[in-house]
């Protein structure tokens, strides 16, 4: 079922959105070369616990850290380690999601130790732009997959021929971390469910260098591109209201990144 949520429940996720995003904010303060992934999951794990909350990850189906920590040509799910050191040049994902109150937030961005090279800079880029596309399509009046096609258009129209990964995507979320409906982050505009006041997703794009092939690694959960490519992983929480998108994981509410689009949400 897909869960529409009251306006107090959406401002209980924002709440939440609130979290993560601090807790984003303080790994990306301590992403450098030396640090490892074991002590990333940690500082985000002490952010989320000291505003109260409880890390969405941690424990769900078995996964054993508070983050997701998807290195290079780890797409996602990359499970925190404290043996796995980052070098300058290696790029990173990260994956956050907190409850607070019963409510989830999830958020995701990708980052480079130190400077990016021009080619790491131009995937980020464009897996962030198309984020923002999809965020800025969460209007009432439209339909799932406007979002999905809205993703697919700012990919595609690069220069670079990036792959879009299948399979992973968006979903809906509220009191559970993943909900109905799926999210693709391609397809045709105007088909799926209407979007309407209430319904909350995570739009998640996933772009790779080269082809999007996946394989999942004996560890059962990260998702590595199987030509060896890099890939990029952005992700915000999304409230659809009457008043247009109110990204819930953004600190401004999605203001800066919808601005472009013609979109002043709700901060």
């Amino acid at each position: 079922m897909i869960q529409i949520k009251t306006p107090q429940e959406l401002e209980l996720m924002r709440a939440a959105g609130l979290v993560v995003a601090d807790a984003i904010a303080a790994v990306r303060v301590a992403v450098r070369p030396g640090v490892t992934t074991g002590e990333l999951d940690a500082i985000a794990e002490d952010t989320i616990r000291s505003a109260g909350a409880v890390p969405s990850f941690l424990g769900y189906h078995g996964f054993t850290g508070s983050i997701c920590a998807s290195v290079n040509d780890e797409i996602v799910h990359g499970i925190p380690s404290p043996t796995r050191t980052l070098a300058a040049g290696d790029n990173i994902s990260i994956d956050c999601g907190a409850i607070l109150a019963g409510w989830h937030g999830d958020s995701a961005v990708t980052l480079t130790v130190g400077e990016p090279s021009a080619e790491d800079a131009a995937l980020m880029a464009v897996t962030e732009r198309s984020m923002w596309a999809g965020l800025a399509a969460a209007v009432a009046g439209n339909r799932l997959t406007d979002i999905s096609h809205a993703v697919e258009q700012v990919i595609v129209a690069d220069a670079h021929a990036y792959g879009i990964v299948d399979h992973y995507g968006g979903h809906g979320i509220g009191t559970e971390m993943h909900q109905d409906p799926h999210v693709l982050n391609h397809g045709r505009p105007g088909r799926g469910p209407r979007l309407v006041p209430g319904l909350a997703l995570a739009i998640e794009p996933m772009v790779t260098v080269g082809d999007p092939a996946t394989v999942e690694l004996d560890d059962g959960w990260t998702v590595v591109t199987k030509d060896g490519s890099r890939a990029a992983h952005f992700e915000h929480t999304v409230a659809v209201t009457p008043d247009g998108p109110w990204v819930l994981t953004a600190e401004d509410g999605g203001v800066a990144g919808l601005t472009p689009f013609g979109i002043t949400p709700r901060s």
